[in-house]
């Protein structure tokens, strides 16, 4: 039985969902995570949107079979109702660990640039209010969100024209001086930015012109490749091989290079306006973790966002040391990869089964 019929999604919302959840706090520190191959990752974002290209397509496709079904649905359907909800409860696990991961590590950044003498307690707080009006307005209001965070933070790229210009350009001529090892670690590392197009899964029921949805989900898949690019290509050229390894968030320091006599730090207002790239990313995770709830209970309940927050809030103060947290959000993190490779497992159950499956 369908879940959901009503289609609420144009084809320019499908584009800036899919842009918007890939940008997050991934970007930020994009160049230090594609480092052990040096000077030669410039190339790497290209890669990365060639492997997403090519990975989205079962998803789509499978999306296309179950035209009014989600992925929960989608797992229950091909799995079998057991395990089917056992699946779907770890990915809204995964989901909510994720969502707090994000938000702990820009939480992090405010405290260390911003805030450097108070506690994060009450932006988490004002953070979480703002995600729980946006996330209740449902995947319209937050695909209309995503479309005017693009809008206002696209700017920010401008105040790289200094680093630019401060640059070496010989910096980009490739090296390819890295052997395997390191180029996995730094494929490894680095994809973790670009992964929150699989987000599509969820959110495929409302589109309204689902034979369009891969194309639309792929100019937005470039959107955000395009921009990791610059990310990429405009550090390499102004740090120094040392720099790209060990300066955690690269792009605040290329803000920094900026030279206007009325402003002083563009930094502090790169932080500032990263809140919406944020916001959008998380809203989309938190929507899609509300829709397994959903799932689970075939009941639609407001007060499943609150407690799913509130579980965000609790893991994101948890007095752990920093170093536990970094790798526990990081192990958080790798576990995502799991979303990318599933569809095409389940597209191979639905061959094998596929008279016994039918929609």
């Amino acid at each position: 039985m369908s879940t959901h019929t009503k289609k609420i999604l144009n084809g320019y919302h499908v584009v800036f969902l899919a842009q918007s959840a890939m940008i997050g706090s991934g970007i930020l520190t994009l160049p230090r995570e594609l480092s052990s191959v040096g000077y030669s990752q410039t190339f790497l974002p290209i890669l990365f949107g060639v492997f997403a290209s090519l990975t989205l397509w079962p998803m789509v496709w499978l999306n296309l079979k179950y035209p009014n079904e989600n992925l929960f649905r989608i797992n229950e359907i091909l799995l079998g109702k057991g395990l089917g909800k056992i699946l779907n409860v770890l990915i809204i696990l995964q989901f909510t660990l994720f969502i707090a991961g994000i938000i702990n590590k820009y939480m992090h950044l405010i405290q260390s640039t911003a805030l450097p003498e108070q506690t994060i307690t009450k932006p988490v707080l004002l953070f979480l209010l703002l995600l729980i009006y946006i996330v209740n307005g449902g995947i319209k209001s937050i695909a209309r969100f995503c479309m005017l965070t693009f809008f206002l933070t696209i700017g920010i790229f401008y105040f790289t024209y200094w680093a630019v210009q401060k640059g070496d350009f010989s910096h980009l001529f490739p090296l390819f001086n890295f052997n395997g090892k390191e180029l996995f670690e730094a494929m490894g590392k680095g994809y973790l930015a670009v992964l929150g197009y699989g987000a599509i899964m969820f959110y495929f029921p409302y589109i309204v012109d689902q034979k369009k949805a891969f194309k639309h989900v792929l100019t937005g898949i470039w959107i955000s490749i395009s921009l990791c690019f610059i990310t990429v290509l405009i550090s390499v050229m102004y740090f120094s091989e040392w720099q790209l390894k060990h300066i955690e968030f690269s792009i605040l320091n290329l803000l920094k290079s900026g030279e206007l006599s009325f402003v002083e730090r563009f930094d502090i207002i790169g932080v500032t306006l990263w809140v919406f790239l944020i916001l959008t990313t998380v809203a989309v995770y938190l929507w899609s973790a509300k829709e397994g709830i959903v799932s689970l209970f075939s009941k639609e309940k407001k007060y499943y966002i609150y407690v799913l927050t509130a579980i965000v809030f609790l893991i994101v103060r948890i007095p752990f040391p920093q170093e536990f947290q970094d790798k526990f959000f990081t192990t958080v993190n790798y576990i995502a990869y799991f979303l990318i490779v599933w569809p095409s497992f389940l597209s191979i159950i639905y061959l094998l089964r596929k008279k016994q499956v039918q929609p």
